[in-house]
């Protein structure tokens, strides 16, 4: 058996599409800008543009000069890099029988996504709270569990979330058991918009569950978050993937870097939202 046959690019794609099969958080992220990362440290530039001002129109009379847009200049530092290294018996056999490398590319893509959605929502409940757009109920139940998320929506609107914007809830499995016992959500007939981890709609909100969301560790609250699907930019890269033959093995092993890292872009459109259970 050789790896001369090992084909980086093949088990790349493959481990990129396993990995969008696994996301939560990060599928809920604004995802545009990764073709430029090139290495670890890299800074990624976004620009984040200001509301456009609407004016009334008097015919035969000048306008005024153009409004100057503001624009905020967000960076995603790609600060977090995470490797991987995993052998199996032949490399040769893995990429001829299909179920054999998707089992392994699964497995990978499992462990690297778990990794990095608990860095996005540890990321982002850090921020949400300095920008002070939080909500916190210490006896989240069933019974309040309607008012709660209209609380939620409220905030929003009242930032200038409108019903154009795509708008999703992710919560924890405990608050995600209140929610379903309550009887709220509204099941999608789209079979394409049922994704890992959605469990159904409630005021336009998609609403997902993650093991990843963080705890309080004071309150013990489950971290939830509200957000656009813009409010927040993700770029991700993989990154020197390779074959090599251990040493003191008598296998082939594929390792690899996955590098990555997270910005709110718009601050406004984001809320933090602390739960307590019984």
């Amino acid at each position: 058996m050789s790896i001369c046959n090992f084909i980086p690019q093949v088990w790349s794609a493959s481990l990129l599409q396993e990995l969008d099969r696994e996301y939560i958080g990060v599928k809920n992220s604004n995802r545009d800008f990764e073709g430029d990362i090139r290495k670890f440290g890299d800074a990624v530039h976004v620009n984040a543009l200001g509301e456009i001002d609407v004016f009334a129109y008097h015919k035969d009379t000048n306008m005024d000069e153009p409004q100057t847009l503001d624009s905020s200049k967000r960076t995603i530092h790609i600060d977090q890099v995470k490797a991987f290294n995993f052998q199996l018996d032949d490399v040769d056999r893995a990429q001829s029988v299909p179920n054999i490398m998707q089992g392994a590319m699964r497995q990978a893509a499992n462990a690297l996504a778990n990794t990095a959605d608990q860095f996005l929502f540890q990321r982002i409940g850090e921020h949400a709270i300095g920008f002070g757009n939080q909500i916190e109920v210490n006896n989240f139940n069933v019974d309040n569990a309607v008012d709660t998320i209209l609380r939620v929506k409220r905030h929003l609107l009242t930032r200038g979330v409108n019903t154009n914007h795509d708008t999703v809830l992710e919560v924890s499995p405990a608050v995600a058991a209140v929610i379903l016992k309550a009887k709220i959500l509204q099941t999608s007939d789209n079979v394409a918009a049922i994704s890992n981890g959605y469990i159904g709609d409630f005021l336009g909100f998609r609403v997902y569950v993650s093991n990843n969301i963080a705890l309080n560790a004071n309150t013990s609250a489950d971290m939830c978050i509200a957000r656009t699907t813009r409010a927040v930019a993700f770029a991700e890269q993989l990154h020197e993937i390779e074959a090599y033959r251990p040493e003191l093995r008598f296998a082939d092993a594929v390792k690899g870097l996955h590098m990555y890292g997270a910005e709110i872009v718009y601050p406004n459109e984001i809320m933090n939202v602390s739960l307590l259970t019984n």
